[in-house]
């Protein structure tokens, strides 16, 4: 669970305007991260290694493909990594002004924090992600509870009611105009496929990961829908479209006396739960690439608790250095357009392995073949498209970064034929 949802219900409501078409746009995100997660998770038992979305380009384009897709999934984490972990100083600055005097040796304070406690071992990296997850979850269901125990305002939340600028459902206008609160809510339901990033140390990973990667998306989706059914029922329309923060609007009526703590304590959870999660995900792209021989391949090297702890150490100073020269913000606008395209790419790859490889043992297959995985491929296009047309210059970035692509493969290429060679060359 993100920070998303504590934000874009307000941001829905406005573009929606009724209960109903609010409760919609959470569907259609619902829909279609279940249908990604699916489709996902047919790759994944295939190829259960930690590659993250790079194995599956590579297995389904070719080597430059996989390239590409790593380092994208890399520097994006190691972004995501870096805004995570000054978003949590901002959070804690409003309990403890003194650590906003100092946020950039505080948020990279964090950093080291978990880079330590990940070194300690896969066990404990995972049970960080249990107890967080486990305790906004539960925070998240005590404000729902609340909410439906509380008495309801003056405009029920009877599905369809009390609209701000009715629009009837399946008009044009009201399509278009909730095209950009949809997108939005993608960023929201972002992040069902984490498992794939530790399928190699997954037990029985033809039952687990589908288990995981679909099982988390539909309890997200789950809770995310309860919440704003949720908040209908405290809150009127206008008044949740207005709120830039409706789950804390909501908790002041819940919780009038606790309601700020409950915010921030909720807050700071689900970024440090971004935090672990990136820092578990982000390593092993790079762990897959030096194994292979792509970049130094020491920085392959695991600890005795199974942690890549080089990748690790790399990647958590990377992020440090991103938040020294604050270009964190400029990285996150850049991939937002490029984070796309590995999930064009990996829904391609169901089609093509389909095509290629009918042969392969398939464990799972995705549910609803070939329809929910072209919907949700065809989705990824329209809202790369869209991401172009509202942020050019960034699609201009992007553009260049993945011509710069180009020569660097080349000379990791080089670099991987060189290393390879060493062996051989010692053996003659």
């Amino acid at each position: 669970m993100g920070v998303g949802i504590l934000r874009l219900p307000g941001m829905v409501a406005a573009a929606a305007g009724s209960q109903t078409l609010i409760i919609f746009c959470w569907g259609v995100g619902a829909a279609y991260a279940l249908m990604g997660a699916v489709s996902v998770s047919e790759l994944a038992v295939i190829y259960p290694e930690a590659d993250g979305f790079r194995v599956y380009a590579r297995r389904a384009f070719g080597e430059r493909a996989g390239f590409v897709v790593g380092w994208i999934d890399w520097l994006a984490t190691v972004a995501t990594l870096a805004y995570a972990s000054v978003s949590v100083i901002e959070f804690l600055g409003t309990l403890w002004p003194v650590v906003s005097h100092y946020e950039a040796a505080s948020a990279i304070a964090v950093l080291g924090i978990f880079t330590g406690l990940h070194s300690s071992g896969v066990k404990m990296s995972s049970g960080i992600t249990s107890a967080v997850s486990a305790t906004v979850g539960l925070l998240i269901c005590a404000l729902i509870v609340g909410c439906f125990l509380a008495p309801p305002t003056v405009h029920p939340a009877g599905l369809g009611k009390g609209p701000v600028n009715p629009k009837p459902l399946l008009s044009l206008g009201a399509l278009l105009a909730l095209v950009p609160a949809i997108r939005a809510l993608l960023t929201a339901y972002d992040g069902w496929y984490a498992p794939i990033y530790t399928a190699e140390e997954c037990v029985s990973p033809s039952r687990t990961l589908p288990r995981s990667i679909i099982g988390g998306a539909l309890v997200v989706a789950v809770l995310y829908i309860t919440l704003n059914i949720a908040l209908l029922r405290v809150l009127p329309i206008p008044v949740l479209a207005a709120s830039k923060l409706p789950v804390a609007a909501a908790s002041q009526i819940v919780l009038p006396r606790g309601s700020a703590s409950l915010i921030t304590a909720l807050s700071v959870l689900i970024v440090l739960g971004l935090i672990n999660g990136n820092l578990i995900m982000g390593p092993r792209v790079l762990f897959s690439m030096a194994r292979e021989g792509w970049i130094p391949t020491k920085i392959a090297a695991v600890n005795g608790g199974g942690t890549p702890q080089v990748a690790v150490i790399a990647t958590t100073v990377t992020s440090a250095a991103m938040i020294l020269t604050g270009t964190f913000d400029q990285t996150i606008a850049l991939f937002a357009v490029l984070i796309l395209l590995y999930y064009i790419a990996a829904f391609l790859a169901v089609f093509v392995l389909r095509y290629r490889s009918p042969g392969i043992p398939r464990p799972y297959r995705a549910f609803g073949y070939p329809v929910t995985t072209l919907v949700v491929l065809l989705g990824s296009i329209g809202f790369l498209a869209a991401a172009v047309v509202e942020d050019w210059r960034s699609a201009v970035t992007a553009l260049i970064f993945l011509s710069l692509c180009i020569p660097a493969y080349a000379l990791a290429a080089r670099s991987q034929r060189a290393r390879l060679a060493e062996p051989a060359a010692g053996l003659s």
